[in-house]
């Protein structure tokens, strides 16, 4: 698999098979993508949702069965993305936009609610300091941010032992090792992950009142703020 010039087109080339691949290739996959819904507070009942790298939609599907009749927008740079989620929620409210992070206008007190599953770790420290004080601003009183990803910085001593874990996990769904070479590739083009205490802090410094670890195994995590 050769990796492709830009996020865009890598995930446009990812997309055909994109929930398969991602349970194979991303540990705790499934309760990663339902964490988003758990435990959230009874009283919350958000009105508008923004999801950032939506990818085929499987954040916002977990969310918008708990929450039908919200109004949904939903962000990625991949355009055959953006058309998986065109069709799979074509039933429901939702507003579409390609675009990358850094292009998105974030409007003042606009969402309830923002998610960001798997998508975070594109951004370099600095973009991710940036998007959380962009988030907030985004959010409403009371809002949430909510996240999953793998956090854990290339520079932690953890990380060697963390890459043998990972293969270990890839290997049992893709015993040649076509697979795990193109995920490397592209891990080590395009992903720019952060130690989660790190974000934790940062996210503090963006001003969210709360924050908090909902789910969390070795460096795969949720972490959910509230504004």
């Amino acid at each position: 698999m050769r990796i492709q010039e830009d996020i865009a087109s890598e995930f446009n080339e990812f997309s055909a098979n994109y929930t398969r691949d991602m349970i194979a290739c991303v540990p705790h996959y499934l309760k990663l993508i339902s964490s988003f819904t758990t435990d959230l507070p009874l009283s919350f009942d958000p009105k508008n949702i923004l999801d950032l790298g939506c990818g085929n939609g499987n954040t916002t599907a977990e969310i918008i069965e708990r929450f039908p009749n919200a109004e949904y927008e939903l962000v990625d740079a991949s355009q055959k993305m953006i058309d998986l989620c065109e069709y799979r929620f074509r039933d429901y409210k939702v507003r579409y936009l390609t675009s990358y992070f850094e292009d998105f206008t974030f409007t003042e007190d606009r969402y309830d609610m923002a998610t960001a599953g798997f998508s975070l770790h594109h951004c370099d420290s600095e973009e991710k300091k940036t998007l959380f004080q962009s988030i907030r601003k985004s959010l409403k009183p009371g809002g949430i941010f909510a996240m999953s990803d793998l956090m854990i910085s290339k520079k932690s001593d953890q990380h060697p032992q963390l890459l043998e874990d990972w293969k270990t996990f890839v290997m049992k769904s893709f015993p040649n090792t076509e697979k795990w070479k193109w995920l490397m590739e592209h891990y080590a083009e395009f992903d720019k992950p952060d130690n989660y205490d790190d974000q934790i802090e940062w996210l503090k410094e963006a001003g969210f009142s709360k924050v908090e670890i909902v789910f969390q195994e070795d460096y795969w995590i949720h972490i959910r703020a509230t504004k």
